[in-house]
């Protein structure tokens, strides 16, 4: 069975192959950020413009570097939701149109799902069940994954998610679009314990978490500093004290996505951790998470777990993780193909209605 899977939520444009015979076969993205960055952030107008310029010839290319002719593709699968409405519209109409001229049914895809099942495109790809931890600029949800379609919300963020967490403060301190990718790179340069900030819902004994509280804590320290080395607002830190600042603020933000993890590992009885998102290339996230351990009574011996991340190019938005969340659902019988026609799109879609969804389709 081979499916084409097509992304475009937000500002990655995704044409990917799979083939459940050979794996992933085309892989073809094409980012935004450049075009984005003169605005500082997402022009929700510009991104639908620019998917639609960019999803027939990145097609083109997927089955060229594939192999394959348009007539050997069995479906179409695409990303309905969450995201930016005309985003949304741009890849659901290609993909309607497309598959109808073809004859082939269509797929539409949770966003969340492909970043969900993304780590199961790498060469060690984990068993289930698994608590997955989804982290992104958009979503930070911890959930409980049991098989394909079965997932269970196990605790979000109450506010901010982790990634625009990132990117405000980012560009609260002065740093360009895109600015939370800048500031991990200068968290590396930074002294830790240099600034100290908060842990929110650290302590909390469920699985929420917040972040927003952090952006109040640096502005603070932003303005302290100016105070103390008698700095104008337009003035720049100094680039020791802005990378300490970014080392504080990443190092915040890890330990309470560490610290959260461990409490599902151990509510849940998993030993299994899974990391998706944009977020999760971060270095110290992938630095902490990867050598975790938890300790299941107060005397208890530490256990390893074991912990996945996708591939690095496969963290962000794309192709490939929807065309393997549309090929898994057909091939485990979790859904079925649609006849091409339908163009609705859903900017906001909670993963508990797919699990719903699947349920009512048993």
């Amino acid at each position: 069975m081979i499916v084409l899977g097509i992304e475009s939520s937000c500002d990655e444009t995704g044409i990917a192959i799979y083939d459940t015979e050979k794996g992933l076969i085309a892989n073809q993205l094409h980012t935004q950020m450049a075009m984005h960055a003169e605005y500082g952030g997402v022009v929700p107008e510009l991104a639908s413009r620019d998917h639609i310029r960019r999803l027939v010839p990145l097609t083109q290319a997927a089955l060229q570097e594939s192999g394959l002719q348009y007539s050997d593709l069995d479906a179409i699968a695409y990303t309905q939701g969450p995201g930016l409405g005309g985003a949304l519209l741009a890849g659901s109409a290609y993909a309607n149109a497309l598959a109808f001229a073809l004859d082939k049914p269509v797929l539409p895809i949770h966003h969340l799902e492909g970043h969900l099942l993304s780590p199961l495109l790498a060469d060690e790809v984990p068993e289930f069940p698994f608590v997955a931890l989804l982290v992104s600029g958009g979503h930070t949800q911890f959930m409980a994954v049991r098989d394909f379609g079965d997932y269970e919300l196990l605790g979000e963020t109450v506010d901010d998610a982790a990634g625009e967490a990132f990117d405000k403060t980012g560009k609260l301190i002065g740093l360009p679009y895109p600015a939370g990718a800048i500031l991990s790179q200068y968290a590396k340069l930074g002294q830790p314990e240099t600034f100290s900030f908060p842990r929110p819902m650290l302590h909390s004994p469920d699985l929420q978490m917040s972040f927003s509280g952090l952006k109040t804590a640096v502005l603070t320290a932003v303005e302290k500093t100016r105070a103390e080395l008698n700095l104008s607002p337009t003035d720049t830190l100094p680039e020791q004290t802005r990378n300490d600042i970014c080392r504080a603020f990443q190092d915040a933000v890890v330990d309470v996505l560490v610290a959260k993890a461990k409490r599902a590992l151990l509510q849940t009885g998993f030993r299994c951790l899974v990391v998706a998102g944009g977020v999760g290339a971060n270095w110290k996230l992938r630095e902490e998470l990867a050598n975790l351990t938890v300790q299941s009574t107060p005397k208890g011996q530490l256990e390893r777990v074991q912990t996945y991340f996708p591939p690095l190019p496969l963290c962000t938005d794309n192709g490939a993780m929807i065309a393997f969340a549309g090929a898994m659902r057909l091939q485990h019988k979790v859904a079925q193909a649609q006849r091409a026609g339908a163009f609705d799109v859903k900017p906001r879609w909670s993963l508990r209605e797919i699990v719903r969804e699947n349920v009512q389709a048993a």
